[in-house]
């Protein structure tokens, strides 16, 4: 089967490989129907950062249809569409033990500690897939995972409703957040994006005010979202939002980041870090339906495997003006 795989820094190869290898009694195999690129998966390519034994096969934003099930699975049956749970905990630390798999010590992801789905087919432990309604198109579905992150930061930052919001970065995970807190609390977005497309995009099914974070703001905040991992963006947000205010981190950066603390102290201003979800994927499943339509204007690309190695770098050039680009195996 054609493949995906990441062999170190800058080196993703497509490839054939053999398939899956004979089916554990409690795992699942899945053809990959439809694949997204994540932030992370860009952030692995730069770094290696987090990735487990090479080569792997990244992708852990997709919908397939279950092909085959283990002897031990009950959950699901042949022809299920299902998702990935993107989460691979140790089931044995103390975070693990009382259900906060997203805050376990050794968390990885699928992807990259195991082989994800940049491919034809991915198999996995039944625990790491959840099921979607067969109606819901492959694409919408495969949003879920990155809809789920975007709850987590609404949750942690818990804005009363109404209560305006500043977003700092429109791309997958800032939209979607923004999406969340205009359905979900009714509050006025005012979001920081440089590229024009990408606000153009979000204008055209959200009702917001694209805002400079070096000029003044046309309302005040005291909620605030960090979704590029840029230290300059956070700096400015730390002096953007009102004394007592939170910034909500979902942003990954690259190396140390270089803060004020004593702004912090002085303006009593909390910054919160979101860290993938806790059960959140479930309900964002649970929303897809019903945010469809929006959700379409999120998916501008939907490519082959083959193009992927190239789509990989025109996303890091800034080349892409796409919220979300799809893998379609």
């Amino acid at each position: 089967m054609k493949a995906a795989r990441f062999y170190g820094v800058g080196d993703l190869r497509i490839e054939d490989i053999a398939p899956p290898s004979a089916l554990p009694d409690d795992a699942v195999r899945v053809r990959v129907l439809a694949a997204g690129i994540c932030g992370s998966d860009l952030h692995n390519f730069r770094t290696g950062q987090w990735i487990g034994p090479l080569p792997v096969t990244p992708g852990h934003e997709f919908c397939g249809e279950v092909l085959a099930i283990g002897s031990a699975v009950s959950r699901f049956a042949v022809g299920d569409r299902v998702v990935a749970d993107s989460r691979v905990g140790c089931s044995h630390c103390a975070a693990c033990q009382s259900g906060r798999h997203n805050l376990c010590r050794s968390l990885g992801f699928v992807g990259e500690v195991c082989d994800g789905g940049f491919a034809e087919q991915v198999q996995l432990p039944a625990s790491r897939l959840l099921r979607v309604p067969d109606t819901l198109p492959a694409a919408i579905a495969a949003l879920s995972e990155p809809l789920g992150v975007a709850l987590r930061v609404v949750n942690q930052l818990n804005p009363p409703p109404g209560e305006p919001v500043l977003i700092a970065g429109g791309g997958t995970i800032g939209g979607l957040v923004a999406l969340l807190l205009h359905h979900l609390r009714g509050c006025p977005l005012l979001v920081a994006e440089s590229n024009p497309l990408r606000l153009t995009v979000l204008s055209q099914v959200l009702p917001l005010q694209a805002v400079e974070l070096d000029h003044d703001l046309p309302l005040a905040a005291a909620y605030a979202v960090e979704a590029t991992g840029v230290t300059g963006v956070l700096n400015q947000l730390i002096n953007l939002v009102t004394p007592g205010g939170r910034i909500a981190m979902v942003g990954l950066f690259h190396g140390q980041t270089a803060i004020d603390a004593n702004r912090l102290v002085e303006r009593e201003i909390s910054l919160i870090g979101c860290s993938v979800f806790a059960d959140e994927q479930r309900s964002a499943i649970s929303l897809l339906p019903q945010l469809a339509g929006e959700l379409a204007h999120w998916i501008s690309r939907q490519i082959p495997l083959d193009a992927l190695p190239d789509t990989y770098r025109q996303l890091l050039a800034g080349r892409v003006g796409s919220l979300k680009t799809l893998v379609v195996p």
